[in-house]
């Protein structure tokens, strides 16, 4: 007779499958409550205490970690292991089902404590896994209920489980547990407050296969953090629209980076993960009228994202126009009508209410990854000076503010120019600083007089400024810091320009 062990936290379909099992004529061991709500459901089960002649201890940390247990799992059916067996009065064991603590689930609890995380660290379970898995040779090992009935089908059509089978299942397997030890490792690193470990381990989850890549000759796949932050494109909901794409989520994403800098109405169109436009008002609807003035051309085909509701008035206005995604806290019942009758338009809703704790950044080069903490730095981190004889008025300041929100998320070199309500110009991606800014100061032509100037690094000479100055730039934000910023000081004075100095920058590569 053949002999199945079943030890599981999550019991959804477990009856079901151990059933099939009994009707194949297997013998099932079992432990705890598993054991119980397979005897409550009127089946036949062996408990491990049973098997191994040793009752459960330590709260039940110690129950499977038995050579009656595991010398039935690792034993290899040939003559010399078969006899050791034997000798020992050992049975194998032939198809494991473990599913683990509930580790993850626990640690995403907002009031979880240490002493519930640490009892949530599954080690038996992990241990009879690996076991099964390194002897898939000859024991089924199932980590998932999605593969029962596959699993019960190959043993009713030919008596036993494939060598293909196995091996796919035992894969699964190390990557689950490989998966369970990471969380598990990145708890205890948080806790012990270790900024660079030696090792650093990461698990993702498969979201989604995507069509293509950035381009149709590239394959791709979309894979999230289970526990990572709500306030995320990874986690948010779709409503509507075809599924996205590689370079949609892209986008997707720089669009909600630069909406969670700000609390009052904003609305961000994005286009190849740079900012087209940028409107704030006392409504979502006038902001995303600023916001598409500032780019009617580019905003064509771009992700908008609000950090309000999506109202009525709101979206006449997006159904005016070709958008890829909208993505928004929520949308009215009255705007879904309306943006729904898009068939493809993709509409995203993100939880803006959940604290957003900024997780690290990743970027992967061949052969490594880069991480580094998100640019959370904000105007009022910085040490603030004015070095020009003009300081600020009172309107240029909001517009300077603005100005510094947005180009932290523009690709580097970047320049922005706005006025207090919306962006008129935005250079980005250019390899010398007065590229950019002439691409924004063209962009924002006659707008320019009288808005200001951001830009995300030190000016290295004063052609920028003097360009600006030639624009009608009355006041300028920058980082600071050149060796020659005595130079853009006296050609801001020239031109009556009010300059400040950040002391930060906001490189963006």
């Amino acid at each position: 007779m053949k002999r199945a062990l079943i030890s599981v936290s999550d019991k959804t379909g477990i009856v079901e499958f151990a059933q099939g099992l009994l009707e194949l004529g297997f013998e099932i061991i079992s432990t705890g409550g598993t054991k119980k709500a397979l005897v409550e459901a009127g089946l036949t089960v062996i408990g491990v205490e049973d098997v191994t002649g040793f009752p459960e201890i330590l709260e039940g940390r110690v129950k499977t970690l038995h050579p009656f247990i595991h010398g039935g799992l690792l034993a290899k059916r040939n003559p010399k292991h078969l006899e050791q067996l034997d000798q020992q009065g050992i049975s194998p064991i032939d198809l494991v089902y473990v599913n683990l603590y509930p580790f993850q689930q626990t640690i995403a609890k907002p009031d979880v404590t240490e002493a519930d995380a640490i009892e949530n660290i599954d080690i038996g379970g992990p241990t009879m896994l690996r076991s099964a898995a390194k002897n898939h040779e000859y024991v089924t090992v199932v980590v998932d209920s999605h593969d029962y009935e596959g699993v019960l089908a190959e043993l009713k059509s030919n008596g036993n489980v494939s060598k293909e089978t196995n091996k796919r299942l035992a894969a699964k397997v190390f990557r689950h547990t490989a998966a369970y030890d990471s969380y598990i490792a990145d708890y205890m690193t948080k806790l012990v407050d270790e900024e660079n470990p030696e090792r650093v381990t990461f698990s993702y989850e498969l979201k989604q296969t995507l069509r293509y890549g950035e381009n149709p000759h590239q394959k791709a796949s979309f894979y999230v953090n289970p526990i990572g932050s709500p306030f995320s494109i990874a986690h948010a909901k779709q409503l509507h629209g075809k599924e996205l794409s590689y370079n949609n989520i892209h986008d997707a994403d720089a669009a909600l980076q630069i909406v969670k800098d700000f609390s009052e109405p904003v609305a961000v169109a994005v286009k190849h993960m740079n900012p087209c436009g940028v409107g704030v008002g006392s409504s979502p609807s006038k902001a995303f009228a600023k916001a598409y003035a500032a780019d009617s051309t580019s905003i064509f085909g771009g992700i908008i994202a609000f950090n309000r509701e999506v109202d009525k008035e709101t979206a006449e206005q997006l159904h005016e126009i070709f958008l890829e995604i909208i993505i928004a806290p929520s949308f009215s019942d009255d705007a879904l009508a309306i943006l729904t009758a898009k068939k493809n338009l993709r509409l995203l809703t993100v939880p803006f209410n959940h604290e957003n704790k900024g997780e690290r950044v990743i970027t992967s080069v061949e052969g490594g990854l880069l991480v580094q903490d998100q640019d959370s730095f904000t105007l009022e981190n910085a040490n603030i000076t004015v070095p020009t004889k003009r300081e600020p008025t009172e309107e240029e300041w909001k517009a300077l503010k603005l100005g510094w929100k947005v180009v932290k998320h523009v690709k580097s070199n970047a320049i922005v120019v706005t006025n207090k309500e919306m962006t008129l110009g935005i250079g980005a991606g250019q390899m010398n600083r007065v590229g950019s800014a002439k691409i924004a100061l063209d962009q924002a032509g006659e707008q320019a007089k009288g808005a200001i100037m951001a830009s995300d690094a030190f000016f290295p000479m004063d052609d920028t400024v003097e360009a600006a100055a030639k624009a009608g730039i009355t006041a300028i934000i920058q980082p600071g810091g050149s060796i020659r910023d005595e130079d853009s000081i006296k050609k801001a004075d020239e031109f009556g320009i009010a300059m400040v100095f950040t002391g930060i920058r906001h490189f963006k590569h």
